[in-house]
């Protein structure tokens, strides 16, 4: 029977991460597995405590959003450890590329049953950062900065959090000259955004790339060109079911290797997280992380 190391982030989704465990934690012990809780005090103490599951052949699961996640999965990202995802954040969104169930009896199933499949991760590489891993995708440009409003949200949840972040951003946003170099070769871009994508989904549950797969070995680079802000708002409709692909503001090109600069300090984002600005360089690692799903 597997034995599970439970990594919470308490204040995940409005502090909901703690309770999303209880109902799973109750299945999971019924069937006779062993349960463990640690409650991480920042993202860099949940890879710790991530890491020093995995090294002790334990299934880690990361209870929280897309930021615990994408932590915790890059963490484990080469290790040959095993993780699961508990969502309960605001996002999700790469617990929804892998279709994983909200309720807890079949969520519970697939913990404590299915077998480990390999998905790709993200190495991210900046000249200010240390290496990180990620997991679902990185974003630079007025999403990153529509994030980073959405993560101070104190009234707004879940997708509506995202969107009135992103008006503020958009309102305030002029478009950045980018240079998008992808497997060597390099293209010019102005606009609003470059998304690196491995997973469908980002901004709880926005199609951003729907030719997106976890497990395909590369990244889907899609590019949204400057446009009037009205022809933006119905870009950002289109990405409830991805239909923006089909716009002429958008561009799509695919690749393993992706360098993104710009003309002055675009913020960029991972995973939920936004901490950083351009430049930086992006690799997928092909199925480097094993996960239930």
């Amino acid at each position: 029977m597997r034995q599970f190391t439970a990594v919470v982030n308490p204040t995940a989704g409005g502090s909901t991460g703690a309770a999303a465990l209880l109902a799973l934690a109750r299945l999971l012990r019924e069937a006779g597995a062993e349960l463990h809780t640690e409650y991480s005090r920042s993202l860099a103490h949940a890879r710790e405590l991530a890491r020093d599951a995995g090294r002790r052949g334990r299934v880690v699961l990361a209870v929280g959003g897309d930021g615990i996640a994408g932590g915790i999965g890059g963490a484990l990202s080469g290790t040959g450890a095993t993780l699961g995802l508990v969502p309960a954040g605001r996002g999700n969104d790469f617990a929804r590329a892998l279709d994983l169930p909200a309720d807890p009896a079949a969520l519970a199933r697939i913990l404590l049953h299915n077998e480990p499949r390999p998905v790709d991760t993200i190495e991210v590489e900046s000249a200010v950062h240390d290496r990180t891993v990620v997991l679902g995708s990185v974003y630079a440009g007025v999403d990153a900065l529509a994030n980073r409003h959405a993560n101070r949200s104190r009234l707004l949840r879940g997708s509506a959090s995202y969107y009135a972040g992103g008006l503020r951003a958009v309102t305030g946003w002029r478009a950045a000259r980018y240079r998008v170099t992808v497997d060597g070769e390099e293209h010019t871009h102005t606009g609003y955004t470059v998304v690196a994508a491995n997973s469908r989904y980002y901004g709880a549950g926005r199609v951003i790339a729907p030719d997106a797969r976890v497990d395909d070995g590369v990244l889907e680079i899609v590019m949204i060109a400057d446009a009037p802000r009205r022809l933006f708002f119905g870009l950002m409709n289109d990405l409830r079911t991805g239909a923006h692909v089909h716009r002429p503001q958008v561009r799509i090109l695919r690749g393993r290797e992706i360098r993104i600069l710009a003309d002055r300090d675009v913020p960029y984002g991972a995973d939920g997280e936004v901490e950083a600005v351009l430049p930086v360089t992006l690799r997928v690692l092909p199925g480097s992380l094993r996960v239930l799903h």
